[in-house]
């Protein structure tokens, strides 16, 4: 019995530039993983994000032409998944607060110990707990690395409302920190 080789990335791109629809599936298969991941960041459940996983992948597949192989596809494919879990946002939950960057507040400062030891899946606990705007304008920035002016675009707000939304965010995640690592000093003390 032989097993047909895996189809490469490059492959599958080109096959479903083509119109078939067996590569659309492989390709699905391939990236729905990492991607849900992406639209887990933005959703405020898995089901919301399995809504904007199927949402992406509808608009690759229709935008599929437009991918001229610049970058890498997953990169390419990843943009489209925080596009399209923005609109989904957009059309499904009220906007975003907005918060003054004025009336931010000074942020404290945490500890380097502190936050070196809090490990990536709690702090992703953590950025899930900020409320739904928040938690946008902290991923697109902190992590998707996108600029106050390109946050502004895509949600539609002002540029010194991403920048006083993210303050906030950062505000919020660092009393968060603080208060966890003070839990584990005084269990260990």
């Amino acid at each position: 019995m032989f097993l047909e080789p895996k189809p490469s990335i490059d492959e599958l791109v080109e096959r479903c530039k083509a119109g078939q629809r067996k590569a659309q599936e492989l390709l699905y298969k391939q990236l729905a993983g990492k991607m849900l991941g992406v639209c887990m960041r933005y959703a405020t459940d898995r089901m919301e994000a399995e809504d904007m996983l199927q949402n992406g992948f509808i608009r690759v597949f229709q935008k599929m032409g437009d991918y001229r192989g610049d970058g890498s596809f997953e990169g390419w494919v990843r943009r489209i998944m925080v596009h399209s879990s923005i609109e989904y946002y957009r059309r499904h939950h009220k906007m975003m607060q907005v918060v003054d960057i004025d009336n931010a507040g000074d942020e404290p400062s945490v500890n380097a110990v502190a936050a070196s030891s809090l490990e990536a899946k709690d702090l992703l606990l953590l950025i899930k707990t900020l409320s739904p705007g928040y938690r946008m304008v902290f991923n697109l920035y902190a992590i998707d690395g996108y600029s106050h002016k390109e946050i502004a675009e895509m949600t539609g707000i002002s540029e010194g409302a991403s920048k006083s939304q993210l303050s906030r965010a950062r505000a919020i995640l660092k009393e968060q920190i603080l208060k966890m690592e003070k839990k584990r000093y005084e269990y260990a003390g």
